[in-house]
């Protein structure tokens, strides 16, 4: 039997059985595990008695039979270090999820017992998720790659406990930091009330006028394509180039236009399309989480 550290929760939780006992005092609970055969997928015991939970890891004998016997039981976590949670919106599959109820209850506890959706019940050990920013123009507010990202987390079974932190670049702070009378962006999308005009370049205006272009290296390309000529000012909007080169401070999602497809990593940072699917994002968020490797990316 291996200790259990911070995060970890049973993969797949049908490892996780619930049992009344007549007591929780270790030694005891450990004879009486030890003296029933167990599930022959059971490796762990949530024990119950009087409304305290503790929790018991087993060691199984080899068998063919549905139930075997168990050769050692040992309690992980006694009544005193155990905190039980009951939040039937939480899929008991995934850590963050698991992590987020645990962290919002405010109990003080190292390991966590949560009862969710479908009475299922699963625990994590003393959570601690990885923070991870996502860096991605607003508006639209909330910006599309964050939701994506949230999407991912609600449903990645696989994923260790993460954490979303927003790091908006607000185009309309980078356009009032270069007063003009008319502005040119590379698509349509709400909230871009600046008092000033406003085209957008995914619109093909039939002529170029003297405009600033808030867009990146991409959208330089498509309008001097368009064109035959640089826009009159562009304020980029990159978020490499509004990150600068220093290595960030904590793994972070971000897009980038000049990569059409498949997931690139520099560092800390790792680098989806602008227009990413969501299996796309999900090999960035399990790359920055260190459980797979990248594939080659295209540009």
């Amino acid at each position: 039997m291996n200790e259990l550290g911070p995060n970890f929760i049973a993969r797949p939780y049908r490892r996780v059985s619930v049992q009344d006992v007549d007591t929780l005092e270790p030694e005891r609970l450990e004879r009486r595990l030890e003296e029933r055969p167990a599930y022959r997928r059971t490796d762990f015991i949530v024990a119950v008695c009087d409304g305290e939970h503790a929790l018991a890891q087993l060691e199984r004998a080899e068998g063919d039979g549905i139930l075997v016997p168990v050769r050692r039981a040992r309690v992980v976590a006694g009544a005193s270090e155990v905190a039980f949670i009951a939040d039937d919106s939480i899929d008991t599959a995934n850590a963050s999820q698991l992590a987020r109820a645990a962290l919002a209850s405010g109990l003080d506890a190292r390991v966590f017992v949560v009862q969710g959706r479908f009475q299922h019940v699963n625990f994590i050990v003393a959570p601690s998720p990885t923070r991870v920013r996502v860096v991605e123009v607003v508006p639209p507010e909330p910006p599309k790659l964050l939701e994506m990202a949230r999407t991912v987390l609600h449903h990645d079974e696989d994923l260790p406990p993460l954490e979303l932190e927003l790091a908006p670049i607000d185009l309309r702070a980078l356009a009032r930091s270069h007063p003009a009378a008319h502005y040119l962006f590379p698509c349509r999308c709400a909230g871009l009330e600046l008092g000033a005009r406003i085209d957008f370049l995914d619109s093909g205006p039939p002529v170029a006028a003297d405009w600033t272009l808030v867009g990146c290296e991409r959208s330089r390309q498509i309008h001097a394509a368009l064109y035959g000529r640089d826009p009159h000012a562009r304020v980029d909007f990159c978020p490499l180039v509004v990150e600068g080169d220093a290595e960030p401070r904590a793994p972070t999602l971000l897009k980038c236009c000049l990569n059409e497809r498949g997931v690139e990593r520099a560092g800390r940072r790792v680098m989806v399309p602008w227009g990413a699917a969501l299996e796309e994002v999900r090999q960035g968020l399990h790359a920055l989480a260190g459980i797979a490797p990248l594939a080659g990316a295209a540009r």
